[in-house]
């Protein structure tokens, strides 16, 4: 209700600083109605997307929350509203896989760990996960070449680097061993 009178504020001033205008400058009426109806639509969009940005948010971090205190049902529905308003979120979409990490839904945790690594091929912590994954999946050699762009990309989880290299060595194949 305040944001409506805000905007009814708003346009209502712009009406007179533009009715004032076309009195001084003896402007078009026509051009200057034209004018008027843009700056207002302009208004309106411009807190819509505000409003639906807040929701958005407000989905995201509810749903952080609710992962936090364990609640993985819950939160779930929260990070699945968020990528209805954004598509582009890759903090859902790598939370929706920890959820179905912790689920132990390998399905459903790859395609949205390949869902964040879309959106951002850099995100260190996507590609640590579906490095455990593959490597827990027994696919040798997508893990091998996964540890190798986790060694460019790492930021924050490097100290892992050694971690995930255990657990390669553990899965390499013996033809493998012989030729190293």
């Amino acid at each position: 209700f305040i944001k409506q009178k805000r905007i009814q504020g708003t346009l209502y001033f712009l009406q007179r600083c533009f009715k004032s205008m076309i009195h001084r400058f003896n402007f078009n009426n026509i051009i200057m109605k034209k004018i008027l109806f843009l700056i207002k639509v302009l208004v309106v969009c411009s807190l819509v997307t505000t409003n639906a940005s807040a929701k958005q948010s407000n989905h995201l971090k509810e749903g952080i929350k609710l992962f936090k205190k364990d609640e993985l049902e819950k939160s779930k529905i929260f990070f699945e509203r968020d990528i209805v308003f954004n598509p582009k979120s890759e903090i859902s979409y790598l939370y929706l896989a920890k959820i179905s990490n912790k689920k132990n839904n390998e399905d459903e945790e790859e395609m949205n760990l390949n869902n964040v690594l879309l959106i951002n091929p850099q995100n260190d912590e996507a590609i640590y996960m579906l490095t455990i994954l593959k490597i827990k999946q027994s696919d040798y050699n997508q893990a091998k070449d996964l540890i190798d762009k986790f060694a460019l990309v790492c930021k924050s989880l490097c100290s892992k680097k050694d971690e995930i290299q255990k657990k390669l060595k553990r899965l390499t194949p013996q033809n493998e061993k012989d030729n190293n």
